[in-house]
């Protein structure tokens, strides 16, 4: 039921959606939301973790910007404060942590904690695979050009990667059965030259694919239309919580606000 709908002369809570990830979701922030509207319907009321290089269960540092694991950021006491309202929730990004030196077992049981947590609030959660097709595809000297720009501190080889990635993306298919919750595999297709990031030719199509899980009716989904004006606005948005250079900066959330009234609150 949208915003602006009414049930025994009051306003109902607009939809809320919950959204966990990493660097492909920072980059098509914009379009995520625009999608999430066309399929929920309306006004929403956003809360996101994300950010370049971030990990489900520590610390992480890019560019001199460091960010809390998304479990224990303050989007959960957000999220467990609010009144009930229909909840829709996304789960992706979730390989970073393979390059940070995290065990397969340390992974699932972050990304399981967090399906546990999104469940108290009774959301309708999705979650993305890795995308290993394009991790497939790698050559050794691509591999470590990737590794080297994103993460530089790592050393693991690519058939190390190789190994583990394989050995989370089937044991999140596992954890994501036992909790009935609906799994999408990431189309090699979407990815290029880097092999991570979903190529903004594919953001549309790509995100109105992994969101239609949301709804009963997919096909109804439109394509969003995109707006560098909102994109724009959307990365200019700070968290709760970061420290730049070593210095803690804190923001008051929602951070941001759309014209039909959605709000942004990031974490």
């Amino acid at each position: 039921m949208a915003d602006g709908e009414r049930k025994n002369g009051q306003s109902l809570a607009p939809r809320r959606v919950v959204l966990l990830g990493a660097s492909n979701l920072t980059r098509g922030i914009s379009t995520v939301i625009e999608t999430a509207q066309g399929i929920l319907g309306g006004q929403l009321e956003v809360l996101a973790a994300l950010g370049h290089g971030r990990s489900y269960g520590m610390a992480s540092r890019v560019l001199g910007r460091e960010l809390p694991g998304i479990l224990q950021c303050g989007l959960w006491n957000a999220l467990s404060s609010l009144p009930p309202a229909p909840t829709a929730a996304l789960v992706t990004d979730i390989g970073n942590d393979l390059l940070y030196g995290a065990s397969v077992g340390s992974i699932l049981d972050w990304v399981g904690a967090s399906f546990d947590r999104l469940a108290l609030s009774e959301a309708r959660t999705i979650v993305t695979l890795l995308p290993l097709e394009s991790i497939a595809r790698l050559s050794k000297r691509r591999f470590l050009l990737m590794r080297t720009v994103n993460f530089p501190k790592c050393r693991a080889g690519l058939d190390e990667v190789l190994l583990r990635a394989g050995e989370l993306n089937a044991g999140l298919i596992d954890l994501a059965r036992a909790r009935r919750i609906p799994t999408v595999a990431l189309r090699g297709a979407w990815y290029g030259f880097d092999p991570i990031h979903i190529r903004l030719r594919f953001w549309k199509s790509a995100w109105r694919e992994i969101l239609s899980g949301w709804c009963d009716a997919p096909a109804a989904a439109a394509f969003a239309r995109g707006s560098l004006t909102r994109w724009l606005y959307l990365r200019s948005r700070a968290p709760e919580a970061r420290r730049l250079f070593g210095v803690a900066r804190r923001a008051p959330q929602p951070s941001g606000r759309l014209r039909d009234g959605t709000t942004i609150a990031l974490y």
